[in-house]
């Protein structure tokens, strides 16, 4: 095991869940005001190894790249749900949070340098994170806020970024954290996957284009990757349009269009997906659908589910069952279906949310209402390979992506 930490630093299930409803609540606040009918709708690949953020007390997936010269290796969370990539750095101003890897120290690489607070890159800042940026001694200061309590503030620089021996990419723009908090585990930061200029997908599009695929992993002994580029994609991967919210520009908007439990498409008219919209994230853990669509789904679930007892709600989770008594058990499929006829089957390891085997809940939860925007989680997207090809805006599923 390459890591060690202190099990103390692991949050529990119900912390984790808890974190999720604060994630969503900022989603749905950025995206509130993008109800109703204002939406419109082979190069080398470098691919680096995912694993569940378990391994670092994170309810999210991490990499490990390299951050200066000479390069240090940082493990970091990658979200699709945000744009800024940033470390923790030397000196910390204010407060930092314990992570595995060493601190990030600027003053230790030949190739840091600061952004200038009088430059238009530093006013980019505005739009990646929803933050008016400031000016220390003349350089840029960047903020960023996180769901309801994690923070990252510090100096937006650039630096030599090396996502493997052969992607190099001098000059990238990255927030250097000197006053952080929150809900990272011990991850070192986090890379900003998002549609914004300065995410890496942007700032590195020469290259791969805005393409790029992730697998999560099924579990914390397996590994999944994030690839950047086309190579490594699966032929049998099945695409449907990415659209833009016109409040959150930098989400991935998607269109769910249905929902089949045990083979049965669920009798959800149309109108309820449309209503608020969806994204894809990989930094929501659990999926929220319209409630009128959850309520389907999890009636349905429990008729197919009835020999099992049932189990007390935890947090957000209200569809559970006491596994203690049986030696196996059988799952129904659930399948959610994207526009474009595009049906994508949910592993069984992304049906349930098991907290204790006597506490085994549906991995899905209602929003509060249609109108708020449904995301699509990093529970349901596990062991698929997920294709994210921004300059065609298309979003594409295949089935076995870890192997």
């Amino acid at each position: 095991q390459l890591y060690h930490h202190d099990k103390a630093n692991i949050p529990t299930h119900a912390e984790i869940l808890l974190q999720d409803v604060a994630r969503v609540k900022s989603i749905h606040s950025k995206l509130a005001k993008s109800l109703g009918s204002t939406k419109v709708d082979q190069t080398d690949a470098a691919n680096i190894p995912a694993k569940d953020g378990s391994v670092v007390g994170s309810g999210n997936y991490v990499v490990t790249v390299g951050l200066g010269t000479p390069k240090k290796d940082l493990t970091l969370i990658f979200d699709t749900g945000s744009d800024i990539t940033w470390t923790q750095c030397q000196p910390c101003v204010g407060t930092c949070y314990k992570q595995q890897d060493p601190v990030f120290a600027p003053s230790l690489s030949s190739t840091y340098s600061n952004i200038s607070c009088r430059s238009t890159t530093c006013n980019s800042l505005a739009s990646a994170t929803g933050n008016t940026p400031g000016c220390s001694s003349s350089a840029c200061v960047y903020g960023i806020q996180y769901g309801d309590s994690s923070f990252s503030v510090g100096i937006f620089a650039k630096e030599k970024l090396t996502l493997t021996s052969t992607d190099v990419f001098d000059d990238f723009l990255f927030g250097c954290g000197q006053n952080n908090q929150g809900l990272f585990g011990g991850a070192a930061g986090l890379i900003g996957l998002g549609r914004d200029k300065l995410s890496l997908p942007s700032q590195t599009a020469s290259k791969y284009k805005k393409y790029f695929s992730y697998c999560l992993p099924s579990s914390a002994s397996s590994t999944g990757f994030l690839s950047f580029g086309y190579g490594g994609v699966s032929k049998f991967v099945k695409f449907t349009t990415l659209t833009t919210l016109s409040q959150g520009a930098s989400f991935y908007g998607i269109d769910i269009a249905g929902i089949s439990v045990g083979g049965k498409k669920l009798p959800i008219s149309a109108s309820v997906f449309t209503a608020g919209g969806a994204i894809i994230d990989s930094g929501t853990v659990i999926t929220r659908l319209p409630p009128t669509a959850y309520t389907a789904l999890s009636s349905e679930f429990r008729k197919l589910m009835s020999r099992y007892p049932k189990a007390q709600p935890i947090s957000i989770l209200d569809t559970c069952y006491d596994f203690t008594k049986f030696s196996s058990v059988s799952v129904p499929k659930i399948s959610i279906f994207f526009s474009g006829g595009v049906e994508v089957p949910i592993a069984a390891k992304g049906i349930l949310y098991v907290n204790t085997i006597s506490q085994v809940c549906l991995a899905f939860a209602g929003n509060t209402d249609d109108t708020e925007v449904g995301i699509f989680g990093n529970t349901q997207q596990k062991t698929l390979q997920v294709v994210y090809d921004g300059v065609g805006g298309k979003l594409g599923f295949a089935t076995g992506g870890c192997t």
